[in-house]
């Protein structure tokens, strides 16, 4: 299983189920979460051999129309997060208030470290 469908398990019960890869569609309702993998530490073995799990980060945004809903379903996220225990997880930011002037939606993003 990819990090990606390990998240989108997690947090699939989340904001009504609307949670997304990457980016959700302009006229999504809100509130929805997108999330994509924004980086990682690989790690190399001298043999060559692919590791049977992956430490990855990953990039977590809530988007709603009133920023205390998308703090609010922010802080679910992080919750549900650290107590995924197979994903081994690590919070790597705190959670960062963005505005999207085009739709006007507000948003919170933070990162986690996952190691799965």
């Amino acid at each position: 299983m990819t990090p990606e469908e390990h998240v989108h398990g997690a947090l699939s019960h989340l904001a009504d189920g609307r949670v997304f890869p990457d980016l959700a569609e302009v006229d999504t309702p809100t509130p929805y979460i997108t999330y994509q993998v924004v980086g990682g530490e690989p790690l190399n073995f001298l043999t060559g051999d692919r590791p049977d799990k992956q430490r990855v980060r990953i990039q977590v945004n809530v988007w709603a129309t009133r920023r205390i809903e998308a703090s609010e379903i922010g802080m679910l996220v992080e919750d549900t997060l650290r107590s995924a225990s197979a994903l081994q997880v690590e919070v790597a930011t705190g959670r960062v208030a963005t505005h999207d002037e085009g739709t006007d939606r507000r948003g919170v993003m933070q990162d986690f470290m996952l190691f799965c």
